[in-house]
């Protein structure tokens, strides 16, 4: 084998999200002589983006003073807020909104086409951005400490062999490794792993959007208005809620939210999206409309006693990587970009880079006091759709001052088995709209994997599939899996799991709710996967 061919730069990011590049941008502001890369697994900037979107701009206005003169493709200002409880039937308004969902000031843009605004910024300041590298694994050097990343071979048949274009992945050697891989990021999870980063913190906590772009009738949307909801079609053990935001030429971005804490082995955060498009809130909006992409994505939601420590040698996390989101708001992109802009910073005061510091620095940060006063709601939820709102109260009234705080369990050790589960009434309707399935729906995601590569979600003993999980939790990844990834199929060697990789939309979701953990996501092919259009 001939020796890999060898990148070296003073700090290498790993995901070109709004963590990322607000990171590089801040760090070339700050020390231009700085060489920095940043790598993305995506074929383009924003390809694997999906977040709902509303941001905060202040951190935005504080990193690109002018950006408001020349703002990203997609962008519309806030104009009204709609908070309503839902029923199967109707439901009602709430006469005033939360104060964390009050939006006024605020922007609705396409996150996706937001990232790729800002790369060419990245780039004028001299950052290297390079899409389609995917970091298969970190790098050590002799003392243990993250010394930069490998990127993964091209080219390498599903059985192992090398096809004719096959090239072998460089490695990418850097004095400090910046994680701003979004939620459960695959080299993060081995590094918070490897380097015991979470032994002082609470098991981090997911949630899983799932969101559509409508092209509606002329005259039907109403720029700037943004709708949430909570209530059917979840129940009242089951954490969900929706987004509808209205862009411009008439359109509309709708999504799903369902927490991966939910109890029922049954649910299918992806029916239960459907479902709520056929709202008669919801519906009659939508009718006549087109879809024109569509994708799902984990979203972090563990907040303050989920953080695990952010530093470590030679590396450190920022952005929803390190689980900044704040979940009440609904919002994370001014906390990734915040993060980025925070540990820019604290590279740019050192003589030479290093990443020793920045925990420290990141929880003495608004980052951490704006988590710390919301820590308790979601967890709250929990317990119960109704405990949750009283708490929610207590917590938004006190600012979050509660002497106590609520501890989280992972996710996949939330499920119930099929012989003790609650069964909830679902009091689902017919639907009518597009999808009607999940492969339609992995259409308008515009995934691509070459089907002769290896199988990306490993599953360590498939034996458990057909037997332990089919009995005790009826194989839930069939449910769980907004594409059809996972499928037990019978044949003439027997019962049998099939794994789908062509449809993966690279949301995690298997890597996090299976009740086993004998699901790992790694990354395919640098290039592969969904092609989100404006999500």
């Amino acid at each position: 084998m001939s020796e890999r061919d060898v990148m070296e730069y003073d700090v290498v990011t790993v995901g070109a999200g709004p963590a990322g590049l607000s990171f590089a941008i801040r760090l070339k502001q700050l020390k231009p002589e700085l060489s920095v890369c940043v790598i993305e697994k995506a074929s383009t900037i924003g390809a694997h983006i999906l977040s709902g979107a509303v941001i905060e701009p202040g951190p935005l206005d504080e990193l690109l003073p002018g950006w408001r003169d020349a703002p990203p493709p997609v962008c519309v200002p806030a104009a009204e807020d709609e908070f309503w409880f839902l029923t199967k039937t109707g439901g009602t308004k709430f006469p005033v909104i939360p104060p964390g969902m009050a939006n006024h000031g605020n922007f609705i843009v396409s996150l996706g086409a937001m990232c790729a605004w800002l790369a060419p910024q990245a780039e004028a300041l001299g950052v290297e951005i390079y899409p389609g590298f995917a970091a298969a694994e970190p790098l050590f050097d002799e003392a243990g400490a993250v010394c930069g990343v490998r990127i993964g071979d091209m080219g390498v048949a599903k059985d192992g062999s090398h096809k004719p274009g096959y090239t072998q992945g460089i490695d990418i050697l850097a004095k400090v490794t910046v994680l701003a891989e979004g939620a459960r990021g695959h080299l993060t999870k081995q590094l918070i792993r490897k380097f015991g980063l979470d032994a002082e913190s609470d098991p981090q906590n997911y949630s899983i959007g799932i969101k559509e772009l409508w092209q509606l009738p002329p005259g039907r949307a109403k720029p700037g208005k943004i709708f949430h909801s909570f209530g059917w079609p979840a129940d009242s053990m089951t954490y969900g809620g929706s987004f509808i935001y209205h862009l411009a030429d008439d359109r509309v971005a709708i999504g799903y939210v369902s927490g991966l804490d939910y109890r029922d082995p049954e649910y299918q955060p992806y029916e239960a999206f459907q479902q709520f498009k056929h709202h008669p809130l919801v519906k009659p909006l939508l009718e006549g409309g087109t879809i024109l992409s569509a994708g799902a994505r984990a979203i972090v939601t563990g907040g303050w006693q989920s953080l695990p420590k952010v530093e470590m040698p030679g590396a450190l996390l920022i952005g929803d990587t390190a689980g900044l989101l704040n979940v009440p708001k609904v919002k994370g992109t001014h906390q990734a970009i915040r993060s980025g802009m925070l540990a820019a910073e604290h590279l740019a005061a050192q003589e030479a880079p290093a990443a020793a510091g920045f925990d420290a620095k990141l929880r003495a940060s608004p980052v951490m006091a704006e988590l710390k006063k919301v820590r308790n709601i979601k967890p709250g939820f929990k317990k119960g759709l109704w405990f949750g709102l009283v708490n929610s109260a207590w917590e938004t009234a006190t600012a979050g001052l509660s002497p106590w705080t609520w501890r989280c369990k992972p996710d996949w050790n939330s499920l119930q088995k099929l012989a003790e589960a609650e069964k909830p009434r679902r009091d689902y309707v017919e639907r009518t709209l597009a999808p009607r399935d999940r492969l339609a729906g992995v259409y308008f995601a515009a995934t691509e994997h070459d089907e002769d590569q290896p199988v990306h979600l490993k599953v360590s003993n498939t034996d458990i599939c057909v037997t332990k999980c089919a009995e005790e939790y009826g194989n839930p990844c069939q449910r769980f899996c907004p594409a059809g990834v996972y499928e037990i199929v019978q044949d003439e060697q027997g019962k049998r799991l099939q794994i789908n990789a062509a449809n993966c939309v690279h949301c995690k979701t298997c890597d996090i709710k299976d009740p086993y953990q004998i699901i790992t996501w790694v990354t395919p092919e640098g290039g592969s996967g969904p092609n989100y259009q404006n999500l």
